[in-house]
């Protein structure tokens, strides 16, 4: 099952990427040839118009056929001899053009993570309290015996006349572990009131319980309405994305300088099994991990390097800056190089995502 969701989920993020390219080649007036869903051998197609949509037999995503994009092929326009027909080409649109038709995927990827994003946030998303909640009280423990309630927010400690605010369950935890078996003053919000709750923390308590015997948390629950959702969304998505840029550069700097990186990276076989753990967790755990992926294959595509969009971006501002079009020849083999390296560098991942599961 979660092999088939993570195939799901896959195929969703790339059919969207390609959509993207596929209406903004539209509306730039490209001729698409063929919009396919999955990947070759075709098992059946049909022909609307212009454009082929087909149903092929890997169900790894889909890709979309422009005409005009394999410079080798149609690169001398004198070769093209149907003037409506070289109007439609690819390579044949001012570069504005096709800068937005290149990026119209990654716009694509950011606006499904946004939407998800959005969508959770009317579920109800964890919010930060910079407090603890007290969900449950043991019985028969410190905090049973001071008078702890479930529902009790503890905001501060103080210990020997020196007061520490708890902003986190980290916080609580740390400081009734330090002060164990101590004479201590909690600062309590109970119903909109404040008290105070003298308390001696156990030094060591039965197992699953902490000094105090309770349960907390410091996060609460917040669903957002359908008309918040959207604006709360797109703030936290372009976080995510601002984060997901930040530790790229990182880690591709740690690589060229021969560092470890701070971050591991996960390829298929690694986000099946991310997968897989979402799936205990639920239908919004599955989700999340959803946009995460597909604002990550925002960012990713945009890097300049040949064979992701980022690669093609770069060819078009080269053309832009010097007036003239990059050499095809070679842009035609940095692509074959790029899509050569990148597919080694999945299965080098991939052998690396086998090895940490099976460790």
């Amino acid at each position: 099952m979660s092999i088939l969701i993570f195939l799901l989920i896959l195929s969703l993020l790339v059919l969207v990427h390609e959509f993207g390219h596929f209406i903004a080649a539209k509306k730039n007036g490209v001729l698409v040839e063929e919009f396919g869903i999955g990947f070759p051998p075709r098992l059946f197609g049909i022909k609307i118009k212009e454009t082929v949509y087909s149903l092929n037999l890997i169900p790894l995503g889909g890709f979309v056929k422009l005409y005009g994009e394999e410079y080798d092929k149609i690169y001398q326009k004198s070769k093209i001899k149907n003037q409506k027909l070289k109007n439609k080409a690819f390579i044949n649109k001012n570069p504005w053009q096709r800068i937005m038709i290149i990026i119209a995927g990654v716009i694509g990827n950011f606006l499904l993570g946004w939407f998800l994003i959005a969508y959770l946030f009317t579920q109800g998303v964890p919010v930060p309290l910079n407090k603890v909640l007290i969900e449950k009280v043991e019985k028969n423990t410190p905090a049973y015996f001071a008078g702890l309630k479930k529902g009790d927010f503890i905001y501060a400690l103080e210990f020997n006349q020196k007061k520490f605010p708890i902003n986190s369950a980290s916080d609580l935890i740390t400081l009734t572990k330090k002060y164990a078996g101590k004479k201590l003053t909690l600062f309590v919000e109970r119903k909109a009131k404040k008290i105070t709750i003298n308390i001696i923390p156990r030094k060591n308590p039965p197992k699953n319980q902490g000094p105090l015997g309770v349960i907390i948390t410091s996060y609460e629950i917040k669903k957002y309405s359908f008309y918040q959702a959207p604006y709360f969304g797109l703030i936290h998505s372009l976080t995510i994305t601002k984060k997901i840029i930040s530790e790229l550069v990182k880690t591709l700097i740690q690589l060229i300088t021969f560092k470890k990186p701070d971050v591991s990276v996960a390829g298929p076989i690694g986000i099946a099994y991310f997968t897989q753990e979402a799936l205990k967790f639920g239908k919004n755990a599955v989700l999340e991990l959803m946009a995460l992926l597909s604002l990550n294959l925002a960012i990713v595509n945009l890097l300049p390097f040949p064979a992701l969009d980022g690669g093609r971006l770069f060819f078009v501002f080269y053309e832009l800056i010097t007036k003239k079009p990059f050499n095809k020849k070679l842009e035609k083999y940095l692509n074959l190089f790029g899509f050569i390296f990148l597919i080694t560098l999945a299965i080098l991942v991939s052998i690396n995502d086998i090895i940490k599961i099976y460790r």
